[in-house]
């Protein structure tokens, strides 16, 4: 694509801009920081990209990644702010995500370890990961504070904190987990997933394109599994004290 080409897109976000105007959406300021941002910071990745596929310094590679999840945590913690330590929990379950998803990838030889597959995979599996999270945190905050009677009623029963949570954290994870298990029953047919279209557009076979977007596909299904179960058991216990009460401040 030539940068005239590029630059004939932004058409895309001037029809937004007209509508939010039209509408008095009030969109207009936000629309415009999204897209400069979008154009500097992905202008700013491809550099950077291309400077690390060159070296396929291991160095590099750890470091790029580590950023990723520092900036997925910070994003996904907001979400869980009255959970005790919710930080260290979302940063260790895309940890968790992510070694276990390469460790399979390179350990049983299914792609090479080279920056370009770790980082371009990685930059997928964390970022669902930090959606995941946030869903999961979103829904579960207000699954606890809307059940706050029923969790204090089964305590005061001898129920455990497990026992009183168990509902409100079954349907968080089923929650944060549908959306992936629904866009995949229709992939293919209603939707032809970004991966999958950029590699055609490039000009790949179309058989070696759906190969890729399914290994992405099952990878996610993985990450939408680890991350919300994961981090639904780090976090419940941190809403109880030591008397097994719930925290109402947290």
């Amino acid at each position: 694509m030539s940068y005239l080409a590029l630059s004939l897109t932004l058409i895309f976000v001037l029809i937004p801009l007209i509508l939010s105007k039209t509408l008095r959406l009030g969109l207009e300021k936000d629309t415009i920081v999204a897209t400069i941002r979008s154009i500097i910071q992905l202008l700013a990745v491809g550099f950077i990209l291309k400077f690390v596929f060159d070296s396929e310094s291991l160095f590099y590679i750890f470091l790029m990644v580590t950023l990723m999840i520092l900036v997925a945590t910070h994003n996904a913690q907001r979400k869980g702010a009255s959970i005790k330590g919710i930080t260290w929990k979302v940063a260790v379950t895309l940890i968790t995500v992510e070694v276990l998803t390469q460790g399979i990838l390179i350990g049983f030889n299914i792609t090479p370890p080279t920056a370009q597959y770790i980082i371009s995979i990685s930059g997928m599996v964390i970022g669902n990961s930090m959606v995941l999270a946030i869903l999961f945190l979103n829904r579960f905050t207000s699954e606890v504070d809307d059940h706050q009677d029923e969790t204090e009623l089964i305590l005061s029963l001898g129920g455990t904190p497990k026992q009183a949570i168990h509902h409100q954290l079954i349907r968080s994870i089923k929650a944060s987990m549908i959306p992936t298990i629904e866009s995949q029953k229709t992939v293919g047919l209603v939707q032809l997933p970004g991966m999958m279209s950029g590699q055609i557009i490039a000009g790949a076979d179309p058989i070696q394109a759906v190969q890729f977007q399914l290994l992405i596909m099952f990878l996610l299904l993985t990450t939408a599994a680890v991350t919300s179960v994961m981090l639904g058991f780090l976090s419940y216990p941190t809403l109880f004290n030591q008397r097994m009460q719930l925290l109402k401040n947290r």
